[in-house]
């Protein structure tokens, strides 16, 4: 099928690149034309594991192009997401400008029957909304449908999410809409759940805000741990069992970050409070991620006693491992606080550095993870990457002015760091 994606960030190059992978041609639109430019050389503006050689396999063999021009892309394609941002208004509610402006747009430029898919998170009640707009703007009699296919890609697995999806979620008003979709997915041989529109919408909050208060309730069960003396590793491990649990997102931390949680929550609390209802679940869910980070800076002025002038290393930026994402990102609230109380900061991320100096001032930032600790006297673990895994911790030890790990991650195990002599503070988990 010939494919339109508008909005080339996270979602629509994904997006784009593997739905050329199942076979189709696909051009993505973006209003940025520096963006443009770059992505028709291969250069990204983000980091996802895989997506780069993806996107310049398929530019050689031109089954995916790049454009600034949605009226381009209405005339060439079939189907037309539109995968732009939705960001906080401000005050909880998604901001659908960038929706509305593309949606007035891609009605002015229709000439033939289209189908158009929001692929961007927004709350229910938009495809109404969307559907008013075109019809609004369109010139002359042409058909059209509207549909709702929300993501859910994870950032750092999105290639793999999308080729092995859990289920489709497709929101639709005709069966013409239906049919079309169904035979763009077909290759992907995964269930396909078919809905009205409206409910398709929730589907994709609900399950994100589901998934946050999973992550939140097992952070509360491991401040529990921290005073009881339990360790919340196992805890989680023996709920994970039960096959009505599950062990995905049962990792106690530093809580949930990134664009989508936050923001969507957000979303879902001012979208059911304008409906008249008022979801205190999920406000909790909200005020128990954010005390997350303040425990943990608790914890280290109870390791460190005075925070003022000491250096400390803080290995880990983005809001998770394999990626460069560092909106809503723990690490950077850890750093600005810890600056407030006037510590020093060295700090380290294999992808996400360049993106963290455009926030973060008075800091600095290192070649590897040992120049980070060198001379500090404290490691904080931040980011749970791979690398951080793997370090000599012999070699750490030495670098370090005082032997003294904080991890915000609960990466390492604490009988071990014991053993190699350090003083280990993790959360939820008998320290060394």
């Amino acid at each position: 099928m010939n494919i339109a994606i508008i909005g080339s960030g996270y979602v629509g190059l994904v997006t784009g690149a593997c739905l050329v992978k199942l076979g189709n041609k696909v051009i993505c639109v973006d209003n940025d034309a520096k963006k443009i430019t770059a992505l028709k050389k291969g250069i990204l503006p983000i980091y996802e594991p895989g997506l780069e050689e993806l996107i310049k396999d398929n530019l050689k063999r031109k089954r995916l192009y790049f454009s600034s021009s949605i009226k381009e892309a209405v005339k060439a394609s079939e189907i037309i997401f539109i995968a732009v941002g939705t960001p906080d208004s401000g005050s909880g509610e998604a901001d659908l400008t960038g929706v509305e402006k593309v949606a007035s747009e891609i009605a002015v430029n229709l000439k033939e029957y289209r189908l158009i898919v929001e692929k961007s998170t927004v709350p229910v009640e938009t495809g109404a909304w969307l559907k008013k707009t075109v019809t609004t703007y369109i010139k002359g009699k042409v058909d059209f449908d509207i549909v709702s296919n929300p993501e859910f890609l994870r950032e750092g697995s999105a290639i793999s999410d999308f080729m092995h999806p859990d289920r489709i979620v497709i929101g639709v008003e005709s069966k013409r809409a239906k049919d079309i979709m169904v035979k763009l997915y077909k290759p992907l041989n995964a269930p396909v759940v078919v809905t009205n529109i409206k409910s398709a919408e929730l589907i994709k909050h609900a399950s994100n805000a589901f998934l946050a208060t999973k992550i939140s309730f097992i952070n509360a069960v491991s401040r529990i741990c921290d005073i009881a003396g339990a360790d919340i590793g196992e805890v989680s491990s023996g709920m994970g069992l039960d096959k009505r649990i599950g062990r995905s997102f049962l990792e106690a931390g530093l809580g949930y970050g990134g664009s989508c949680f936050p923001k969507d929550l957000d979303a879902f609390i001012s979208i059911a409070g304008k409906l008249g209802y008022g979801f205190r679940l999920l406000e909790e869910v909200k005020k128990v991620n954010e005390s997350q980070m303040s425990f943990l800076i608790a914890k280290i002025k109870d390791a460190l006693w005075i925070i003022k002038d000491k250096n400390i290393g803080v290995l880990g930026l983005s809001f998770k491992s394999d990626t460069d994402d560092i909106r809503h990102s723990p690490a950077i609230y850890l750093i600005k606080s810890l600056q407030k109380e006037g510590a020093f900061i060295k700090a380290y991320d294999p992808r996400a550095m360049e993106k963290a100096k455009v926030v973060l001032s008075d800091v600095k930032f290192c070649r590897n993870p040992y120049a980070a600790v060198s001379g500090c006297d404290c490691l904080l673990i931040a980011t749970g990457w791979d690398e951080f895994k793997k370090l000599d911790f012999v070699k750490i030890k030495k670098l370090l002015k005082r032997p003294l790990i904080v991890d915000g991650r609960n990466i390492y195990d604490p009988e071990k760091m014991g053993k190699l002599g350090f003083s280990y503070i993790s959360i939820g988990r008998k320290g060394a």
